[in-house]
């Protein structure tokens, strides 16, 4: 019966041994403290509200001035165009004005030899054109009417183009404005006959939304 009882309070005793663990720790964990940062605004109020209101304002349409743009044109053609940013124009503007001049003076060159000719015809002194057989004071007269006319031609047709040079860009710095507004399209379209009596055309479609 004793050692019944030994046995039982041995087994007891292990249990409880068991049940108690020297090694169990209770682990802490130390976690960062949460934290907000605060930047200081580094930008006012009102610095911010003029930011906004520059952003929602309206484009500024470019305009340029028409009297400007005719005054450059005038002193040096292709300079309004240059102004109105129509570097596509110079070219032309330069190429129509300066084979005009060309032509001018060509022509001129031209009469000022068959004038001194004729008035050397008209002398009896020799010229250039002595040894053309045939040659006569009427036929040089008329060859230096016909090379000034051409030559007072090529004056009114140069003069015209710089006419129409300063006229475009005064046109095109007027037209600038109409031509960057939305409400006013100028594009390609299909024309359709309403009665079907001809068939479509292709044309031009100029819309303007008041």
């Amino acid at each position: 019966m004793k050692k019944l009882t030994v046995f039982f309070l041995l087994i007891f005793s292990f249990k409880i041994f068991a049940q108690v663990n020297p090694n169990d720790t209770i682990r802490v964990e130390n976690y960062p403290k949460d934290s907000i940062s605060v930047e200081k605004n580094s930008k006012s109020d009102v610095q911010v509200l003029t930011d906004i209101q520059e952003s929602n304002a309206p484009v500024k349409a470019v305009k340029y001035n028409p009297t400007k743009a005719g005054l450059y044109s005038a002193v040096l053609p292709g300079l309004g165009q240059y102004y109105n940013k129509k570097y596509w124009k110079i070219p032309i503007v330069w190429g129509a004005i300066g084979t005009g001049v060309g032509i001018t003076l060509w022509n001129q060159k031209q009469y000022t030899r068959y004038r001194n000719a004729f008035i050397a015809q008209l002398n009896g002194q020799p010229h250039e054109f002595s040894e053309i057989p045939g040659i006569t004071a009427e036929a040089l007269g008329r060859t230096q009417d016909r090379a000034k006319r051409q030559r007072d031609y090529a004056i009114a047709v140069t003069g015209l183009i710089y006419v129409l040079n300063i006229v475009d860009a005064v046109v095109d710095a007027h037209l600038y404005e109409g031509r960057k507004d939305p409400d006013l399209t100028l594009k390609p379209a299909i024309i359709f006959d309403e009665f079907g009596n001809q068939s479509s055309k292709a044309g031009l479609s100029f819309n303007y939304r008041f």
